[in-house]
């Protein structure tokens, strides 16, 4: 297949999270989270995802590497981060901050579709899911709406001729599959390890190119499917306690009815 000799365009999806370091707060009418004021990064699976991406056009198995991020103006410090991380360019689809916090796996999905039914790639790297909403979605259903094949929580991925082949981790092994391409693909975590964005490649990142678009323009519907009823914390977790010996273990465990006498 022509693309694996190194004409591969590369799409990548990095998201806008709070960062992983954080403590999450619940905002006081639980309606969602505290995200003002909070630092955000990179989702930790896109990372990844990106850094894949940018492995395949080292090798020269691809020829440009676009980070499309889908949210408010502070999008574009991670699309910044991206370019930095490796990428030639970026795509931002603007839509307001109001609607940020609406938006659902489908919206992104049908604006990805949108981006490359206008301009060709040949993969789509994604994180196999975002730290905020745990979806895990978003791949599947792009697939889905393009009629590509899939290869999701991708621990592994190499090239086999005219495919790739992608490994994953399951319970007890490793799951092998061989996709032809144009494919979707989502980045698990031991995939890879990302790398830093250095000084010089920060600098660099400010003069590459960083294209705007928004969701009317794309005509895509942002009408939300879901509605979110209340966001809480979880229950506070109960201290333990001690026994000195495995008698006294079993006689609580009786007392408290977890172990039938």
């Amino acid at each position: 297949l022509a693309v694996i000799q190194g004409r591969m365009r590369v799409l990548v999806g990095v998201k806008r999270v709070v960062d992983y370091a954080v403590k999450v707060r619940v905002k006081p009418d639980k309606t969602g989270v505290i995200t003002e004021g909070v630092q955000h990064s990179i989702n930790p699976f896109d990372e990844i995802a990106l850094e894949e991406a940018v492995k395949l056009k080292e090798k020269k198995q691809a020829t440009e590497v676009v980070a499309f991020s889908m949210g408010g103006a502070k999008c574009q410090e991670v699309l910044r981060t991206a370019l930095a991380k490796g990428a030639d360019k970026a795509i931002h689809v603007e839509i307001s901050d109001e609607d940020v916090s609406k938006l659902e796996p489908l919206h992104v999905a049908r604006t990805l579709r949108k981006i490359i039914e206008n301009d060709k790639f040949d993969i789509v790297f994604l994180g196999k899911q975002a730290i905020d909403d745990d979806a895990s979605q978003t791949g599947s259903l792009l697939a889905g709406m393009l009629n590509w094949p899939q290869a999701l929580y991708a621990s592994k991925v190499e090239t086999d001729g005219q495919s790739l082949k992608v490994t994953r981790e399951i319970d007890g092994g490793l799951d092998t599959i061989k996709v032809s391409l144009p494919a979707v693909l989502s980045a698990d975590l031991r995939l890879n390890e990302p790398r830093y964005a250095t000084l010089p490649n920060i600098m660099k990142a400010k003069k590459k190119p960083l294209e705007k678009k928004s969701a009317k323009d794309l005509g895509v519907d942002l009408a939300p499917q879901t509605t979110v009823l209340e966001v809480s914390e979880p229950p506070v977790r109960q201290a333990g306690g001690f026994v000195d010996d495995v008698s006294t273990l079993i006689t609580r465990l009786k007392e408290k009815g977890f172990v039938k006498a």
